[in-house]
């Protein structure tokens, strides 16, 4: 990515651009090894992180995949009275279990995906408590059947070639960031106490060191490297690098929904996760069967890209483009405006 972007506290440097592709690839690698994979100084590589934290660019955070617990996963879209809108998706925002909202450009619609740790907690909020809110004229829950982009920072390809493979490689790797997978583990995970205690505290921040994880669980840090070792490899959870879109240049989001041949479902599913402006993309259930979300520079850009290249996908038979009015929560993490503003943890 060439030149910088300007966000409200200052600019995104091209530097900067490079630290956060970095941690993409190695979301905890150390200071001093990305400042050696950069050629930049170890001080530099420090000052720029915790900036780009502070203005809200990024966030490196521990999110636990329900899946692997074994609990579904859903999206939701609300249809709500004129008025109510921004209230409910605030409070929605404020539930653990559910880890995005997102209003629609028509002033009326949220979108929000729950990530519920018990079949109780999920039923209590699509069963109960939505359809009881007054406010809330209309409500469609989706289960999600395959995800085919997502996970560990997005792993946006839209910064592919920011660094070079060799840069790359010295970084090392903490595992892909995404791998088609059956969204519910058949085997899953059972969590010990010594678990959900490191799960908080990644929860909190994704870098956290292995030294504070190893208190906060009561452990030692040769324990706790072994378990969340262990953690990762099972998808329990995933270092996602939660980026502000805008920061970068990206001020058009939407939302996606796909009606495709059911036999094109896949591929159609695996195009998308290859385009550099989807950030994730899932199969669900319903009358549209693939729900993506992109990021675009602008309006036009956007629909160059769902005309011209999504479009023209074999197989697809409808579309329904809704752009998003204000996003209030990504990945756990709560947003002002178009910023990262604040860390929500599992209670």
């Amino acid at each position: 990515m060439e030149g910088m972007r300007m966000c409200e506290s200052g600019v995104v440097q091209a530097d900067d651009v490079r630290i956060i592709r970095a941690l993409q690839v190695a979301p905890r690698a150390s200071f001093a090894s990305i400042a050696n994979a950069l050629g930049l100084t170890e001080g530099s590589v420090k000052r720029r992180y915790r900036r780009l934290c502070a203005d809200g660019v990024i966030r490196v955070a521990g999110m636990v995949n329900p899946g692997a617990l074994g609990q579904s996963r859903w999206l939701v879209r609300l249809r709500c009275r004129p008025g109510s809108v921004s209230a409910i998706a605030d409070a929605l925002a404020k539930r653990d279990d559910v880890n995005w909202v997102a209003l629609s450009a028509a002033g009326c619609e949220i979108t929000c995906a729950t990530q519920s740790r018990t079949r109780e907690q999920r039923e209590d909020l699509l069963g109960k408590r939505l359809p009881r809110t007054a406010a809330v004229l209309d409500v469609n829950a989706f289960a999600m059947l395959r995800q085919f982009m997502g996970g560990r920072g997005h792993y946006w390809a839209a910064l592919h070639g920011v660094l070079s493979p060799e840069q790359e490689a010295m970084l090392g790797s903490e595992g892909p960031p995404f791998t088609e997978a059956p969204v519910v583990a058949r085997d899953p995970v059972r969590l010990t106490a010594e678990d959900e205690e490191i799960l908080g505290s990644l929860a909190a921040d994704g870098r956290a060191s292995l030294v504070d994880l190893a208190a906060a669980a009561n452990s030692t840090p040769g324990r706790v490297s072994r378990r969340l070792h262990a953690l990762l490899e099972r998808r329990v959870v995933h270092l996602d690098v939660e980026i502000a879109a805008a920061a970068l240049g990206y001020h058009t989001r939407a939302n996606l929904w796909l009606r495709v041949h059911p036999s094109a479902v896949k591929s159609v599913g695996r195009t998308l996760a290859q385009e550099p402006e989807i950030a994730f993309a899932a199969a669900v259930s319903g009358t549209y069967n693939i729900h993506a979300v992109a990021h675009c520079r602008d309006l036009d850009e956007l629909f160059e890209f769902t005309t011209d290249r999504i479009g023209s996908l074999t197989g697809l038979q409808s579309m329904e483009v809704s752009p998003v009015l204000r996003h209030v929560k990504q990945a756990g993490t709560l947003l002002y405006g178009d910023r990262l503003v604040e860390a929500q943890r599992r209670a």
